[in-house]
């Protein structure tokens, strides 16, 4: 092993280290399986220091609230940021969080209309947050709602490693809905839901542009994106022109009365698949 090696092995063993100290003893082998393969399938580089955010405090966990919130034994309540719940998601959060004392990250501790407060959890002094766990245990879906690109990799990244071993709610086979079944889309409504489809074309209409994945452009499923989002596309360097006939995997909120639609408003609800890639696989 070379010295870059032996350093590169420090974080990874340090993390686990820390994910021994943080969860029950059953809960433990599982999680350590989990974390290294999240290492193993992320760049070293990137997954050095991902997800940190200027502190904005720290506390003890009184209570689990709900599936994406807890409380501080301040008063406090803080809302996972970057993720969205699954049916197991208050479970887990409470196996890994009960009592714990845990480190606030992010950008702005502005609180949301509910007077929750928006982070990134960390327990004690790791390196890798709670929503990248959750993830990586299929006990949570990527929300896409952070724009820090190195941050929404490691996310993305830790959720790949979930949908590659079919790990929690990945292990149903109907957790990616495929774009040529609309139907089953449109059974999401007023659900979070991942679509992954092909792009048969690309028509504006407006101020709004239509990635179409059925030729029935009334009935079929499609990503909507308003003229206010192209800039963030254009910064990222993707053309919408350039989807047509690319496999592509959409993540959102289902709306529609006749064909399903998902209102993209942020580039991270969209991810470019290879043309031969397995499904649900790419992070």
């Amino acid at each position: 092993m070379t010295e870059h090696d032996k350093a590169s092995s420090r974080p990874a063993a340090r993390e686990l280290r820390l994910a021994r100290n943080a969860t029950s003893p059953g809960h433990v082998t599982r999680l350590l399986h989990l974390i290294v393969a999240f290492l193993i399938v992320a760049d070293r580089t990137a997954f050095a220091t991902p997800c940190q955010f200027e502190s904005q405090g720290e506390g003890r966990v009184a209570a689990i609230v709900d599936a994406r919130s807890l409380r501080l034994d301040d008063g406090r309540e803080i809302r996972l940021m970057g993720i969205e719940p699954t049916a197991t998601t208050k479970q887990a959060l409470a196996s890994l969080l009960a009592g714990r004392d845990v480190t606030l990250r992010s950008a702005d501790d502005t609180p949301d209309r509910y007077g929750r407060q928006g982070a990134l959890i960390f327990v004690g002094e790791s390196e890798v947050s709670v929503q990248a766990m959750l993830l990586a245990q299929g006990d949570a879906m990527v929300s896409a709602e952070i724009t820090d690109k190195d941050c929404a990799a490691a996310l993305m990244a830790s959720e790949a490693v979930a949908r590659h071993k079919k790990m929690g709610s990945w292990a149903d086979p109907s957790a990616i809905k495929n774009a040529e079944s609309p139907d089953d889309i449109l059974a999401e409504i007023g659900r979070f839901t991942v679509v992954e489809g092909k792009v048969l074309s690309v028509r504006q209409a407006g101020a709004t542009t239509y990635l179409n994945f059925g030729r029935n452009w009334t009935r079929g499923f499609a990503a909507t994106i308003s003229k206010r989002t192209l800039p963030a596309f254009e910064s990222a360097g993707i053309a919408l022109k350039s989807l047509e006939n690319r496999r592509i995997r959409v993540r959102g909120w289902v709306e529609g009365n006749t064909g399903p639609r998902i209102d993209v408003r942020l580039v991270g609800q969209v991810e470019l698949l290879g043309a031969n890639e397995p499904t649900g696989v790419r992070p």
